[in-house]
């Protein structure tokens, strides 16, 4: 709730304005039964057409006003609503950013999706609803009921009965949902991983023949969603049926004793369709307040999952520095040092990376090879820091990975993801992300370097070509070299490919590798390869094997000595073709 509020300090205006118009909209409302009485009493009992037209003309202005007043209550609801919802999304947006990779991985992305998109969407409807409604309800049910006891106190007892069962209904089926919308929200989420897995996976699916088990999954996941919204539902619906008894009931109780009173001459018949009025006025609004507290019921339940996100702290924590430089600091020649380095992976059972130990010299290229799931991916997202190692130390530039501050860490790493990203924009606006002083001159060399700017020229537009979002506009090949070539304009003192020339012929790949020669002598690179021929001129090579270090050295030497590494290198070329 402390998120929401710190939000709506910024609509104090709004937030008093709307609930303010609301309750005068209903001061007024409370009027009309008396005008109505009357009519009735008055205007008809006399046959004066006069005052009925008066009284009718009064009932017209009260309607003008409280339409004004709803009207202006609904704009200053709305406003503070959707601004209240605006600055708790960018909030969420904000913490999602500081989180590591860890939380990110536990969350789940299609979690934090809904609870950014669905969950905000459901606060904002929430608090909407609470402005308008929320105080204006049990105003008319308390000025219905004050109104009953001015026209008769005996008769208005009804309402002293019929307003807290009315309540207990009402507050008691909300203690029973709230926590089920939480549930239906979770299943939510469900539904969308699985809808977002397909979509990004939709060729890996149809290569399978995995269509039908992908509907069937979907269905049964949907199908769950479907019978607890159900469920909660039935037990929603009973609000209003049981609501519309109880105030039925009322209304009973005031015809039979109000005609008793009339017989008596102790009320008119126009008092008794005031109190009639009255009584189904506390209809109306308690209905009203019952699909207001359902509503709520959803807004808190999604208000608790955003907190749940917002509360969540990340594990990986940087120093800040101001105007002091870690980059050349420790070792002078060290560039990358891991000393007995395990990984473990949140939730995960075993470790993914145990033990690994080795030390890279600035200017070095470095490659790691091993087969799928060996942890080759692991150990280079340690470098940048991603994730913690879970045992052992990690040191860049001779100091500990920890002492390091992220801003001046990311400068001096520059990664190559295995999956290319292009973000939707042009080229340009793309390679800037590198760095965002570069100039044409700068954007142009790290091109040519990743053997991007052939194709990068042939284009229209040249830099300024159109990227659209994940850069479905460009092969697999140019996505990849336009991501190395963003890395390269930041011009960092550590270069990290992670598989990414995998989607590169062998011709572009070994221009690629003779380039990335060229770079200055202190920068020092590692790649991440499933291709030997890729890394057979590194000057330090490493051999992974279910997440341990099964050999380090040269390529000559591995050949000689290390079975793995031996095994990849003929499954890729002939056996005892020249090496």
């Amino acid at each position: 709730m402390k998120y929401l509020l710190e939000n709506l300090k910024q609509y104090k205006k709004e937030s008093i304005l709307a609930p303010l118009f609301k309750m005068l909209e209903a001061f007024f409302d409370l009027f009309v039964p008396i005008v109505v009485a009357d009519i009735i009493n008055i205007g008809i009992g006399n046959q004066d057409r006069q005052y009925i037209m008066q009284r009718c003309g009064i009932l017209v202005l009260l309607a003008l006003i409280g339409i004004t007043c709803s009207f202006t209550a609904q704009f200053f609801a709305a406003r503070a609503s959707v601004g209240c919802a605006a600055g708790l999304r960018h909030m969420l947006f904000s913490h999602i950013q500081t989180l590591g990779y860890s939380e990110i991985d536990t969350m789940g992305t299609s979690t934090l999706i809904t609870r950014m998109t669905s969950d905000i969407n459901q606060v904002q409807n929430g608090v909407n609803m609470f402005l308008r409604l929320f105080l204006r309800s049990p105003f008319i049910v308390l000025g219905a009921m004050i109104m009953a006891f001015t026209i008769n106190a005996k008769i208005a007892l009804v309402f002293l009965i019929a307003i807290p069962v009315l309540s207990v209904i009402i507050f008691g089926i909300m203690r029973i949902t709230s926590p089920l919308y939480k549930m239906v929200q979770g299943r939510l989420d469900c539904v969308l991983g699985i809808t977002r897995e397909n979509l990004t996976g939709v060729r890996v699916v149809r290569a399978f023949g995995k269509e039908r088990a992908e509907v069937e999954r979907f269905e049964a996941a949907n199908g769950r969603l479907n019978d607890m919204q159900l469920h909660v539902g039935h037990i929603s619906g009973l609000m209003n049926p049981l609501t519309y008894v109880v105030v039925n009931l009322g209304i009973i109780a005031i015809l039979n004793m109000g005609a008793s009173h009339i017989h008596n001459g102790i009320l008119l018949s126009g008092d008794v369709i005031a109190l009639v009025n009255y009584m189904s006025q506390i209809l109306v609004e308690l209905v009203k307040l019952a699909n207001t507290v359902v509503l709520l019921s959803k807004a808190l339940a999604s208000l608790n999952r955003v907190k749940g996100v917002l509360e969540t702290e990340p594990s990986m924590k940087f120093i800040r520095k101001e105007g002091i430089s870690s980059a050349g600091e420790g070792n002078a020649g060290e560039a990358v040092a891991f000393e007995h380095v395990s990984l473990t992976y949140a939730g995960a059972g075993e470790e993914s990376l145990t033990d690994i130990s080795f030390c890279a010299q600035r200017g070095q290229t470095i490659g790691v090879i091993g087969g799928t799931g060996s942890g080759k991916s692991s150990l280079v997202s340690l470098i940048p820091r991603f994730y913690d190692a879970t045992k052992g130390q990690v040191r860049i530039m001779g100091k500990p990975i920890r002492e390091w501050d992220r801003e001046e860490l990311r400068t001096t790493v520059g990664v190559v993801m295995q999956k290319a990203q292009l973000f939707a924009g042009t080229i340009r606006s793309n390679l800037l992300w590198g760095n965002q002083d570069a100039d044409d001159e700068q954007l142009w060399k790290a091109l040519e370097l990743a053997q991007a700017a052939e194709f990068v020229r042939s284009k229209p537009l040249g830099l300024d070509e159109p990227v659209e979002q994940g850069g479905r506009n460009f092969s697999g090949g140019q996505k990849q070299r336009l991501t190395i070539a963003r890395a390269l304009v930041r011009q960092p003192k550590i270069l990290i490919l992670d598989d990414s020339a995998s989607a590169l012929d062998f011709a572009t790949d070994a221009a690629l590798r003779k380039a990335l020669g060229t770079l200055p002598e202190d920068i020092t690179v590692f790649i991440v390869s499933q291709r030997a021929s890729s890394l057979k001129h590194a000057d330090q090579i490493l051999v992974l094997d279910d997440g341990e270090t099964a050999d380090k050295g040269t390529h000559e030497e591995l050949l000689k000595r290390c079975d793995v590494y031996r095994e990849i290198y003929e499954s890729q070329f002939k056996k005892g073709e020249a090496y």
